[in-house]
């Protein structure tokens, strides 16, 4: 016969499973997936060196900080063939070599150079300005400057293959970027660009950091300054959410704080990718036909090393480097084909 007491026995028993069916799933829900960091990522072809320089810093339980810098530090110096970053720099329309770069870390520290010149390493005056001074950029004869007080060496940046460069262009002065020079596939000799390496990382503590440096638009005008140095722009970091950087013609980058917007896209859910796709798509909303000339790509990382790249046009590619490779490179998708 089924009664009172019987019930209340198998309702107890019941009430015990699902107490236990809640907490077995409570614990499955829990369950993170593995992170993926330490681990580095920067735009372009280039970037692959600057990665494999960053991760010998973050193998070894480095703070990304000190990857970042040393990363980018190699196409500032060694890649003679980019024409885009460093001493290898293509001059302004004047003939002059000027360099623009920014480091943020993961307490949301920043510093920054623009416009800067005779100094072959703007990635480490931006991180001096970030740490030895109460500002965060300084620019032209200033941040050069500064450089030489810090112990930085002056130098002559115009290497020949630029100035011959130079002086070519100005026998028509028509100012007109071929876009994507950065790729390896699309750089043949004689010819130079705008662009940049950015640059994210993450240590084995799970902090993030990012850097972006460049020598800026070829034959730009005298003291332009584009995304590269300007935090929210060329370069943004926030340490609970992730980071993004980005790369190509800074002015539209500018006008849509596109790094920034990245970052904040993450934090309402979006995954790496969709962010920068979302970014690229409100360029291309505002500014439709100019979006079908210029090139502009977003690349980001996210708290858990989950990365994803997007650009306006095809062609733009990026490099990965982990503990599982050091020298991935994967085409980012593109809103042009």
């Amino acid at each position: 016969m089924y009664n009172r007491r019987k019930f209340i026995k198998i309702s107890a028993a019941g009430a015990s499973l699902a107490a236990l069916s809640k907490s077995a799933i409570a614990k499955t829900v829990s369950l993170k997936p593995e992170a993926n960091f330490p681990i580095v990522i920067s735009t372009w072809d280039f970037g692959i060196l600057a990665n494999k320089e960053a991760w010998k810093t973050l193998e070894k339980g480095g703070r990304a900080l000190d990857a970042i810098e040393a990363g980018a530090r190699v196409p500032e110096e060694l890649d003679i063939t980019n024409g885009t970053v460093g001493r290898t720099g293509t001059p302004d329309r004047d003939g002059h070599v000027t360099l623009d770069s920014c480091i943020m870390d993961e307490l949301g520290n920043c510093g920054s150079v623009a416009a800067m010149e005779n100094i072959a390493h703007p990635i480490s005056v931006a991180r001096m300005v970030m740490e030895r001074t109460p500002h965060v950029m300084l620019v032209g004869e200033g941040a050069t400057q500064f450089a030489v007080e810090q112990g930085m060496k002056k130098e002559k940046l115009l290497t020949p293959k630029a100035e011959a460069a130079w002086k070519e262009w100005l026998k028509t002065a028509k100012y007109s970027p071929v876009m994507n020079i950065e790729n390896g596939s699309n750089r043949p000799g004689g010819k130079y660009n705008h662009d940049t390496i950015g640059m994210l990382a993450i240590d084995a503590k799970g902090n993030i950091s990012g850097g972006c440096t460049t020598s800026g638009m070829a034959f730009k005008m005298h003291g332009r300054v584009g995304d590269s140095p300007i935090i929210g722009a060329g370069l943004y970091v926030d340490n609970e959410v992730g980071g993004a950087t980005s790369t190509g013609v800074g002015e539209e980058v500018i006008r849509n704080v596109g790094s920034f917007l990245v970052v904040e896209l993450m934090r309402q859910g979006l995954s790496p990718e969709d962010a920068c796709k979302e970014a690229v798509h409100r360029i291309i909303k505002k500014k439709p036909e100019t979006a079908k000339q210029i090139q502009v790509g977003f690349l980001a990382i996210n708290k858990k090393g989950e990365y994803g790249a997007y650009a306006i046009q095809s062609g733009f590619s990026f490099a990965v480097c982990d503990a599982k490779q050091q020298d991935l490179l994967i085409p980012g998708k593109s809103y042009y084909k």
